[in-house]
């Protein structure tokens, strides 16, 4: 099959230095625009993917991202919001980058082109055929992501992948690949603008509509949330006010002693 790396392709524009910043930030916001509709026509693959993790999380698995740079932090955002927002573990959904932790932060030169770690850092969390590795690469060429799922699908591991190049070796390795094509970037090759935009739409759907899809949502409300901070302790007693049409202060009373939304919830109406 024929593979052109397009995320790596000279963009439309020259001579970046010489505009003005209204004629950068224009430019960048009309090539940003192309990103969901990029998404859009890959709905039918994130579709099949989610019911893949809907599967494996409801069976007791766990949902791994896998990634380097960019990929791998959006990848490692992602899995970080999932306790806070739905209450889950945080073992529910993990996030793994090249180079480990450190990465995150600052560059860890040739750690994605390593062919053994990716597979290491899975084993390292002790997976099995009940989970779900998820490998997110813009070019879709990286080694660690690449030779991980390879692994995984040698020990019968479901796979998935969030590329941005069509017919990718990526794309070829997982079993249920996502490919959001949205072209050469503004700054050529700099695969954190529109690729990483794109990524974190896609990473949004698939662990929202997999909660959705395991109950930790009623209505339209996060009611699994963790009650971390005063923001959350007042969108909390406003979901319990409006659902039992109660008072602040009964909303309140409810909220200190459940410490949930859901409990509350429950707990009020009997």
């Amino acid at each position: 099959m024929n593979f052109i790396k397009t995320t790596e392709q000279d963009s439309n524009y020259n001579d970046l230095e010489k505009m003005s910043i209204n004629e950068i930030i224009t430019l960048i916001n009309k090539e940003d625009q192309t990103v969901p509709l990029a998404v859009e026509k890959a709905l039918p693959q994130i579709e099949t993917l989610i019911a893949q993790v809907v599967s494996k999380l409801k069976s007791g698995g766990r949902l791994f991202y896998l990634g380097a740079g960019t990929s791998g932090r959006l990848g490692i955002l992602d899995a970080s919001e999932c306790p806070p927002t739905f209450g889950v573990p945080h073992d529910l959904v993990i996030g793994l980058i090249a180079g480990g932790d450190n990465a995150i932060r600052k560059a860890v030169e040739n750690a994605e082109d390593s062919t053994s770690q990716g597979w290491l850092d899975l084993q390292a969390h002790h997976i099995s055929n009940k989970d779900i590795v998820i490998g997110i690469a813009a070019s879709g060429t990286t080694p660690y992501v690449i030779s991980a799922l390879e692994k995984s699908n040698e020990h019968n591991i479901i796979t998935g992948c969030i590329t941005c190049n069509h017919n990718s070796p990526l794309s070829l390795t997982a079993q249920f690949p996502i490919e959001i094509i949205v072209g050469p970037e503004f700054l050529t090759g700099s695969s954190r603008m529109k690729a990483g935009t794109a990524q974190k739409l896609v990473l949004n759907m698939i662990t929202t509509t997999a909660m959705i899809q395991l109950g930790k949502v009623k209505g339209n409300k996060m009611v699994d949330m963790q009650l971390s901070n005063d923001k959350l302790v007042n969108r909390a007693t406003k979901m319990i006010m409006t659902e039992l049409n109660i008072s602040e202060a009964e909303a309140a009373i409810l909220l200190s002693k459940h410490k949930n939304v859901r409990d509350s919830i429950t707990h009020g109406r009997k």
